[in-house]
Formats: C-alpha cells, sequence, structure tokens
C-alpha cells in the first residue's frame, strides 16, 4: 500500500485530562520520598523535607484507637461528615484553644486537612473565580484552588518583610473576580506569624470587599517566645458568616499518617461540603476519628513538650544557617520551618557546577552533602530553601554542618 492509500492516522488521544493532568506532584513529599530511598538504599540522608514531627503519637491517643478497633460499632460505616461525638468534641477544643465558638453542625471531618482545604474551595468556588494566595505559599494550596475551578493569584512577600504580606499588596492583587483570600498564620513554609493588629487590618480588609476567607490554623499551638496566635474569626467576628477554619491533628498531636482534619464553616458550606465527602470518600477511618476523639479532649501536655523541642531547634538552624555566607534567614516565629534566601549562593561555583536556581542547589546538595531540602519554586518564590526542623537535634546539627561545608566551598 502505498503512502497515498495508507490509512490516515488517528488523532493522538489525550489519556489524561487536562484539568488533572496540569496538577504538580506535592513537592515536598517527593523530595521527603527521594531521601527515603536513598537512605534505604544505605546513603546517609538526612532529610528537611517533610513537615512531620518526629515525636511518636502520645500513648492514650493510641489506646484509644486500639480500643476502637475492638469495637464491634467501629467496624461498619459511620456518618460522612464525621462522628457526632467528635464533631463536638472539636466544637468544645476550638472554643478553649482559640476563643471561637461554633457548633457541631459548624464542623466536618477529612481525610487530613489537605481534603478539607479542597472541599472548603470546591463548596466555595465557581469556575474562573479569583483566590489570593500569599507567598511563599504551600504546595497543595494553588493546586487545590485549580481542581475547584478557581484562580490562584499569587501576592508575593519576602525576608524583608519577614514574609507577610500587606493589606495594601492584597488589594493590588484584587479584581472583580476576586472571591476568596487564602490566611495562613503560622505560615508553612516559612513560619511567619501574624500579630492581632495586622489580622485585624486584613480581616476588616476581606469584610470590606465582601470576600471569603479560607484560613489553615494547623499550626496553631506551634508559636514560639512572645509570639501570639489568634484566629481570624475571633479577630473580627464580623467574617463568621464568610470565613472557613481549617485544622487537623497531624501537626498538635504528631499524628501525621492518621489522616484526620476538618473544616468549620457557615452551616450550608459545611452541609454542601460534607455532601461532595459522601461521594468521593465516606466517612474518615472510625479508628482514626477514635484517636482524634481522644486528642482534641485530651489536654496539650504533649504538644508543650514539642513545641519545648522545636524551638531549640529552631535557634539552631537559624543560628547555623546564618554562619554560611550568601545565605539570610529570618527567624520563624511559629510552625517547624525555616526558609532562607540562597540568592547569594547562587550562580557560585560549586564543585565544578554553577547553580542557578534554587532547583540546582537543592540538586547539588542532596547529592554532593546527602542533605534534602526543598527548592523554593515549590513555593512560588524561586531563590529560597525550606528545611524542617521537626527531626533529631543530632540529625539537625549533622545536616547544616554537611551544608556549610559545601557551600564554603562556592567561588565567584
Amino acid at each position: 500500500m502505498t503512502a497515498a492509500t495508507s490509512p490516515a492516522q488517528p488523532p493522538t488521544e489525550r489519556r489524561v485530562s487536562g484539568r488533572v493532568g496540569s496538577i504538580s506532584e506535592s513537592a515536598t513529599l517527593a523530595v521527603d520520598a527521594k531521601a527515603k530511598a536513598l537512605k534505604a538504599a544505605g546513603r546517609p540522608v538526612i532529610g528537611f523535607g517533610a513537615g512531620e514531627p518526629d515525636f511518636p503519637t502520645p500513648d492514650y491517643i493510641v489506646d484509644a484507637a486500639v480500643a476502637a478497633c475492638r469495637d464491634p460499632k467501629q467496624h461498619r460505616y459511620s456518618p460522612a461528615g464525621g462522628q457526632p461525638e467528635l464533631r463536638a468534641a472539636i466544637a468544645e477544643k476550638t472554643l478553649r484553644d482559640s476563643g471561637y465558638q461554633v457548633d457541631a453542625a459548624n464542623v466536618l471531618v477529612t481525610n487530613g486537612g489537605k481534603q478539607a482545604i479542597y472541599e472548603s474551595f470546591a463548596a466555595i468556588l465557581d469556575p474562573g473565580d479569583e483566590v489570593i494566595v500569599p507567598a511563599p505559599y504551600w504546595t497543595t494550596y494553588p493546586e487545590s484552588i485549580r481542581l475547584a475551578g478557581g484562580v490562584p493569584v499569587p501576592v508575593t512577600a519576602d525576608e524583608t518583610t519577614g514574609y507577610q504580606v500587606s493589606v495594601e499588596q492584597l488589594e493590588a492583587a484584587r479584581t472583580e473576580r476576586t472571591k476568596v483570600l487564602l490566611f495562613v498564620s503560622p505560615s508553612n513554609p516559612t513560619g511567619a506569624v501574624y500579630d492581632r493588629e495586622q489580622i485585624e487590618r486584613i480581616g476588616r480588609w476581606a469584610l470590606e470587599h465582601d470576600l471569603w476567607v479560607l484560613t489553615d490554623e494547623i499550626y496553631e499551638h506551634l508559636v514560639y517566645g512572645d509570639t501570639e496566635f489568634h484566629s481570624l474569626p475571633v479577630a473580627v467576628p464580623e467574617l463568621r458568616e464568610r470565613c472557613v477554619v481549617v485544622n487537623g491533628v497531624a501537626k498538635t498531636y504528631a499524628m501525621t499518617g492518621w489522616r484526620v482534619g476538618w473544616a468549620i464553616g457557615p452551616q450550608d458550606v459545611i452541609k454542601a461540603a460534607t455532601n461532595l465527602q459522601s461521594h468521593a470518600t465516606s466517612n474518615v477511618s472510625n479508628v482514626s476519628q477514635a484517636a482524634a476523639l481522644a486528642a482534641v479532649s485530651g489536654d496539650l501536655e504533649a504538644v508543650a513538650r514539642m513545641r519545648t523541642a522545636f524551638d531549640r531547634r529552631r535557634r539552631t538552624i537559624v543560628r547555623m544557617l546564618a554562619e554560611i555566607d550568601g545565605v539570610v534567614c529570618p527567624e520563624p516565629a511559629g510552625a517547624f520551618y525555616a526558609y532562607p534566601s540562597v540568592r547569594g549562593v547562587l550562580g557560585k561555583e560549586i564543585r565544578g557546577r554553577r547553580p542557578a536556581t534554587s532547583v540546582e542547589l537543592a540538586e547539588l546538595i542532596l547529592e554532593e552533602a546527602e542533605v534534602a531540602v526543598v527548592p523554593g519554586e515549590a513555593f512560588g518564590t524561586p531563590g529560597y530553601l525550606r528545611l524542617s526542623y521537626a527531626l533529631g537535634d543530632e540529625d539537625l546539627v549533622e545536616g547544616i554542618s554537611r551544608m556549610q561545608k559545601l557551600l564554603a566551598e562556592a567561588r565567584d
């Protein structure tokens, strides 16, 4: 058969939808997975990638889960929005910890904070709605917004302002399509914490322009020194009917693998998000819900111990990073991350290479120093690295010492 008479080739089939195909892999989980794979292969890699406490879940929480495993009623489906006793306990915990009074009907229990974030955006956004996202931002925020049909609009702050955006910057980014402000304090990846006056200014700006606010409070208990956490709907109570609060047990109780988060918001939004969850995943694991009930109903002694360790590590990592020429690291006031600028190192020769981006520098650090860090590109701000200090003191010192030795070789 000649070329002229051969059958026409079918058009190339797109096998993955554009909506899902455009999503990037979680950079933090990817770095953590690579570090763990290298360690499994015998490499002495030290990982600063994942935001995961290195402490075990407290025993009384584990005991509650074991008891739930043996209880036949926990072997069955439960309400998609969460078991009633857990939703009530989350409402009580929210009043206790942040002074925000809500009812159980305002609470949706989700499979971790990520599901709470996505379902909240999905319940609020229509296609094309814009969400203002302060940057540096956690990698999941813009992807959740896009999945929900929205458009993330980054507003960037840098180390000169302690990574905190101003009302003036937010206003400059606002358009007629703006529907939601994402607000995070304490922040992942920077550890920035806004004071009450700043929160009030931002909240009243959102109120003035009839915006929704999604505020992520998962690091509420991890603040240091004289820094205080303030919940936005407490600081600006008039916002409560246009505000969704996301939280969970992962960071406070060292329960990242248990996958229990929640969203708190107006009943119509929570009902819509619950309907979505009823089709997506049904209920959160009953055993994990029993563990979460024990966690939020208990005291905060375990987190106080963790906070003491994190504070010590925070001061150590900032001091050691500051000793590296070309690196600038503001002291984080919350969470458990340092976010140094490494722009003063980029372009310099290190072991025969000249990393031009923080991605290339992170690759060099992993290959040459066997230390895993996350490049700032993952958080919307090239030229930075994120290092979690939720790892043991000895590993922290050893890992930063390796970086110091490697980057000391940098030459123009």
